[in-house]
């Protein structure tokens, strides 16, 4: 948003904040930096930025970026003041509320791969899905359940639904309303980098990942080198093969690292995330 658009609509939302008494203003846009922040702050006593570009300045009290990069401490310097809490990774990834409600009654796996869940978002622009299905036949394992979500928006979902009618271990959903329950059953999630990646983790789900987007492609890779994932690659360069044998590899101890490591964001209790975010912020 251009520095006189924001100024306009920095004017606009004064005149709704001026007749409240507001404690912390929450920004998600990429389209506002400092320009229209600096305008609203006396209106607010604290505000809270989301962001996950590090491509321009704040002037916020919290910034919240919960995606992981193996730079994340230092991606923000510069960007926003000394004093800015910033609340960085996955601990502080923003769930909905049936995560939570499936974290207390989480199961624990016991390292073998019995259930797989399957997705690459909402709309799979280059149906890994099916690329993924067809490696799951190749590995010639009846005895796995394959669990396979697609979005609503998916333009090969009928191709998608009739290949999985074609052998009995695989159930086919569209348009799920139970992810978090059904990523508590499963033993191991193929999909996409997107924010999805961050329930998995909350609720220690081992992944195999497959970048569909170039924003992917560095949360992966830094997720894969710091142990959390298993990242295949780009989606151009990943094949059914490579896909079979990393499935096959992940036994034993591989799996268990796995397993371990994408755990390691876990926050104890529900409300700890609203607490942290209220006791950086002295409000109240």
């Amino acid at each position: 948003m251009a520095t006189v658009q924001q100024e306009q609509d920095a004017k606009e939302v004064i005149e709704i904040l001026k007749n409240l008494d507001i404690d912390l203003l929450v920004v998600d846009s990429y389209a506002i930096d400092e320009t229209w922040e600096r305008i609203v702050r006396t209106y607010t006593k604290k505000i809270m930025v989301i962001d996950d570009l590090a491509n321009r300045k704040h002037d916020c009290d919290i910034l919240l970026d919960q995606n992981y990069y193996a730079d994340m401490k230092i991606r923000y310097s510069g960007l926003v003041s000394d004093d800015c809490k910033l609340l960085l990774g996955p601990t502080y990834a923003l769930l909905r509320e049936e995560f939570y409600r499936e974290k207390k009654k989480q199961r624990q796996r016991d390292g073998q791969i019995k259930n797989i869940l399957m997705f690459f978002g909402g709309s799979d622009l280059t149906n890994e899905t099916m690329k993924t299905l067809r490696a799951l036949v190749a590995l010639n394992r009846e005895d796995i359940t394959v669990n396979v979500v697609v979005g609503g928006s998916n333009q090969y979902k009928e191709e998608v639904k009739e290949f999985c009618q074609r052998y009995h271990w695989m159930n086919y959903y569209c348009q799920i309303h139970n992810m978090a329950e059904m990523m508590n059953e499963a033993d191991l999630a193929i999909g996409a980098a997107g924010t999805t990646t961050w329930e998995r983790f909350f609720l220690g789900l081992p992944t195999i990942v497959i970048a569909v987007a170039e924003n992917q492609i560095k949360i992966a890779e830094d997720c894969d080198e710091s142990g959390f994932i298993k990242y295949l690659g780009k989606s151009s360069l990943v094949t059914n093969h490579v896909i079979c044998e990393v499935i096959l590899s992940l036994q034993g101890k591989k799996y268990k690292n796995l397993q371990y490591n994408c755990t390691r964001f876990r926050r104890d209790k529900d409300d700890e995330w609203i607490k942290l975010l209220f006791e950086s912020s002295e409000i109240g």
